[in-house]
């Protein structure tokens, strides 16, 4: 019971009113595509403040109720060494990772895709 009750509260925190959820879960290649618009290069470092500069921004805890990270975002810290998932706690919002591997072509339906992830997810 003490784990359901621990679930029903994390729903309920991600699910408060008038806030969202951030999917900054984009690849490093994503991320990319991302920084090219503004005519920077795709690096670790414009990774990484490009990130600190949306989870440090002031106030964005009104807004955001957590935030999906990629797994080398989840990793990293901001310029004085904290981590991402504890920069993000110490606002109230609830840190998460992405757990699944990409959209896969869904067979027999051109054109459509799905999620794929959990299978694996031990790996």
């Amino acid at each position: 019971m003490k784990n359901n009750t621990k679930l029903y509260e994390t729903a309920a925190a991600l699910l408060a009113s008038g806030k969202g959820i951030l999917a900054a879960d984009e690849s490093d290649g994503t991320a990319g595509k991302r920084l090219d618009q503004v005519r920077l290069e795709n690096t670790p470092e414009n990774r990484q403040d490009f990130r600190e500069i949306l989870f440090t921004a002031e106030g964005v805890e009104q807004y955001l109720s957590g935030v999906i990270m990629y797994d080398s975002s989840i990793r990293n810290t901001t310029d004085d060494g904290t981590p991402f998932p504890d920069v993000l706690i110490a606002k109230g919002i609830i840190p998460g990772i992405k757990v699944d591997t990409g959209a896969k072509d869904f067979e027999g339906f051109k054109g459509e895709q799905f999620t794929q992830g959990l299978d694996n997810l031990a790996e």
